[in-house]
């Protein structure tokens, strides 16, 4: 056998859809590519290409199929390999678990479908960093492998060029960090093989080196192939073989080395794209979630109602999947970009929008509701595996008069308030209330405007211009800067917040000259300023919630906060809307935290990360927690903040901040440097709205319940008024509900194939977990055992004599 090291040339095209280019531009590429790689085909017995993206296949076949018949050929003989699995390349840290589910789902079907092969390496070689619980969902998507290459060596150091990646479940997956760049030019590659060759280290004299004209795509050229075969001749050199990752893959894996093992992030890269373009990654939140709720109800809507199945819902993701290419999500783009990306995500909430309104009404429809003079009838329907209480409000007809009560199904009466309508007229009122929701059903209330019993008499909550105070919390604003000068745990006797530190909610403003992704900046501290408060004003007040509105400015720019406080609730909403004027600056809201021997915990898709608090600008999902012990009472305490459209935190000198917005220039790359006088157009200008949520907590954030309400937040309950009418279903009903806290339901849909239903559920505190979820309406019941972090998928058949499965992400 031959000792000789070697180095396994690695032919593809890096093919960026969307950059510097619209799609359309990508999609003439993608064919201009292809057919290049089929052209080298014919001329090299020996040549092999490297693709992933199901998207460009499908591309190809619906706009070119006799390509797409000599590229199925190619896969067939062996030389052309599919691999990544994944419907595009995405961002790695933005998109939520369960669209890195879809990402495999979609693709690897589809790859089945039409070649008869699934891929065996995740690939993503130009991603901004991976999420910690990547390698579960690649080995239960059928991928053992991975390839990848940022973070470069110079951002994070790794025990070697091929480890084992392993996620908080214990799952592992062989990693190749790539040699240096994915793509090559297009002439020799004499230094590139050099510095290559000059990696190979024993006991693995084996390496990947990528070749091919790439990012606008291009491939593997003539002169790169007659190069290979030149070099091949130096006997100075390693043996060059035309190869492909499978390939690489098996040779090293029958070499019975032992590699190290990294358990943890592979961070961080473009630091600055965790934050940039406020309005895709909000739209992306809002798209995911909008499709994991409408698919929940949909299914129920089909057993319940008779509601057929849409069939449209894997074209709604395949928008929302294509979005998150990791130039579209990052925010790195050309202006125009996002305008194609608006268009996606329209068709995507579209379909779920209408999706969603089809189950809902199905299932109202068949409610019996009792007819009965001067009565509304509303329906609230929970998306959640468990039972809580949630602030309702939804637009109504007419207005509050004497004689009108808000009953729950059994007639007891229930606390409401008439808060500003959306609508500037007469006639329109808001109703607030707080229900309570069975676990993923609904209830019924109803609106009695001429009720002969007197409304229930609750006080509101205190509450002034400047301090709101609950049950359980005080909280209080300094009048000069709106900032938060107090938030008082009243049963713990303990400032959250502390008060040395200048406020809490506070809108800082950093100088950030960066370009659009920030390279090589991992801290943002340079802080030049801060909003002030023009105005802070109680603006409703009642017995469900009290608002203190603060209006700031800064510069040119405007931010309204309204802090709703609730009587029933623990936890403080807020709703922002940014008016930003500013550029080459970024804004971050800042919360001192008053907490000794504290851990910082992020979610990340399908987990959480634990991070040092050091001031780097980290990638996170929709709650940050900030825990550790009360200062001066020496109890666990925290305080998470949940937010429904922001993804990048910073915590330094136990200050944890949410990144709110950047403004750089659009695809704006180092080193090119701008002229200062030169016209730009700059991200993240002029009006935004998003919300958080304050959860100050005792004890850990595991037991507090951090996932849910941030779940709750967003994805929200949605109510209906219906009418009076007979129906087989009660006026209060559960079809799903799991007897643990700590395991969540990610999606709930009927098959891709077939009728059946596919529950996917994870554990969220990595703790070993038995728990039984209960499906009442049709007589099923799963007892299982989690792993920590474990990600489960069940296949449960229409027909109730036949068993449950448990199944991996593709639902093989």
């Amino acid at each position: 056998m031959s000792t000789k090291k070697k180095l396994h040339m690695i032919g593809n095209a890096h093919l960026d859809p969307v950059w510097l280019w619209q799609w359309q531009e990508g999609f003439q590429e993608v064919k201009a590519t292809f057919r290049s790689a089929l052209d080298r085909m014919k001329e090299n017995d020996d040549f092999l290409f490297t693709s992933s993206s199901a998207v460009y296949y499908e591309w190809v076949e619906h706009n070119d199929p006799a390509m797409f018949e000599e590229i199925r050929r190619r896969i067939q003989e062996g030389r052309w390999e599919i691999v990544g699995g994944w419907w595009i390349q995405p961002d790695c840290n933005i998109p939520n678990g369960e669209s890195f589910v879809r990402q495999g789902l979609y693709a690897q079907r589809y790859f089945q479908e039409k070649f008869g092969v699934t891929a065996k390496v995740g690939y993503n070689v130009d991603s901004f960093g991976h999420f910690g619980m990547m390698p579960q969902i690649l080995k239960k998507s059928g991928m053992d492998y991975y390839v990848m290459m940022r973070p470069m060596p110079n951002e994070k150091g790794l025990p070697g060029r091929l480890f084992h990646w392993e996620s908080d479940d214990g799952s592992q997956v062989l990693t190749f960090r790539i040699l240096f760049e994915y793509c090559t030019w297009g002439k020799e590659l004499d230094l590139h093989v050099a510095r290559c060759a000059a990696e190979l280290r024993e006991p693995v004299g084996e390496l990947m080196c990528f070749y091919g004209v790439g990012n606008h795509g291009g491939g593997p050229t003539k002169e790169n192939i007659a190069s290979i075969r030149r070099m091949n001749e130096d006997p100075g050199l390693p043996e060059l073989v035309f190869s492909t990752p499978n390939r690489f893959f098996e040779d090293v894996a029958e070499k019975g080395v032992s590699y190290p093992v990294v358990h943890d992030d592979l961070q961080h890269h473009a630091s600055g794209c965790y934050a940039v373009h406020s309005e895709v990654k909000k739209l992306n939140r809002k798209s995911e979630n909008l499709l994991i709720a409408a698919e929940k109800f949909s299914s129920i809507a089909d057993r319940a109602a008779g509601q057929p199945y849409p069939n449209d819902f894997a074209t709604a993701w395949k928008a929302v999947l294509f979005n998150q290419f990791h130039d579209i999500l990052a925010g790195t783009s050309i202006e125009p970009a996002y305008e194609d990306a608006r268009n996606l995500y329209g068709e995507a909430l579209a379909i779920a929008d209408r999706n969603m309104n089809y189950a809902l009404q199905s299932l109202s429809w068949k409610i019996g509701i009792e007819e009965e003079a001067g009565m509304k009838p509303i329906v609230v329907f929970n998306p959640h595996s468990w039972a809580y209480p949630a602030n309702i409000e939804l637009e109504m007809g007419g207005s509050v008069k004497d004689g009108t009560i808000l009953v729950d199904e059994t007639g007891s009466q229930v606390a409401f308030q008439a808060v500003q309508s959306l609508a500037t007229a007469n006639g329109r009122y808001r109703l607030s209330f707080v229900a309570e929701l069975p676990a993923m059903g609904y209830r019924v209330y109803r609106l009695r405007t001429q009720a002969s019993e007197a409304r229930l008499q609750i006080s509101p909550i205190k509450a002034n211009d400047y301090a709101m105070e609950n049950g359980r919390f005080r909280l209080e604003f300094d009048p000069a800067t709106g900032f938060i000068s107090s938030l008082h745990d009243k049963k713990l006797g303990f400032e959250v917040f502390r008060p040395e530190n200048g406020g809490a909610a506070r809108p800082v403003v950093l100088e950030d000259k960066s370009d659009t992704w920030s390279h090589n900046v991992f801290h943002f501290q340079n802080a030049i300023g801060e909003f002030r408060a023009t105005h802070v004003k109680r603006v409703e007040h009642g017995p469900v919630k009290s608002v203190i509105r603060v209006t700031s400015a800064y510069g040119s720019s405007k931010l309204v906060q309204d802090f709703t406080m609730y009587r029933e609730l623990d936890y403080i909403d807020v709703k922002v809307t940014v008016d930003w004027r500013e550029q080459f600056r970024m804004l971050k809201l800042v919360f001192p935290m008053n907490l000794v021997f504290t851990r910082q915990s992020y979610e990340i898709p399908y987990g959480f990360k634990e991070r040092e608090h050091n001031g780097e600008e980290e990638p996170g999902q929709s709650w940050v927690d900030y825990g550790g012990i009360a200062r001066d009472k020496g109890v666990v305490y925290g305080c998470s903040i949940a937010n429904d459209a922001k993804y990048s935190y910073s915590i330094l000198n136990k200050e944890l901040a949410i990144t709110v917005l950047r403004s750089p220039i659009y695809a704006h790359h180092d080193p090119l440097v701008p002229d200062m006088n030169g016209h730009y157009t700059f991200i993240d200008q002029g009006i935004q709205t998003f919300h958080y949520r304050i959860l100050p907590h005792e004890g850990n954030w595991e037991e507090a319940g951090t996932v849910k309400r941030a779940q709750e937040l967003i994805q929200r309950p949605v109510a209906i008024i219906e009418t009076y009418h007979e129906g087989p279903l009660p006026q209060q009903d559960s079809f799903l509900s799991v007897d643990k806290d700590n395991v969540i339901v990610g999606a709930m849909k009927n098959s891709e194939d077939g009728d059946d239903l596919i529950l996917r559920l994870y554990e969220t505190a990595k703790v070993a977990t038995e728990t039984t979820i209960e499906l009442p309406h049709w007589g099923r019941t799963i007892r299982t055992k989690f792993g920590p972090c474990e990600i489960k998928t069940f296949r449960i058949p229409k027909d109730g004599s036949a068993p449950i499965r448990e199944v991996n992400l593709i639902e093989w």
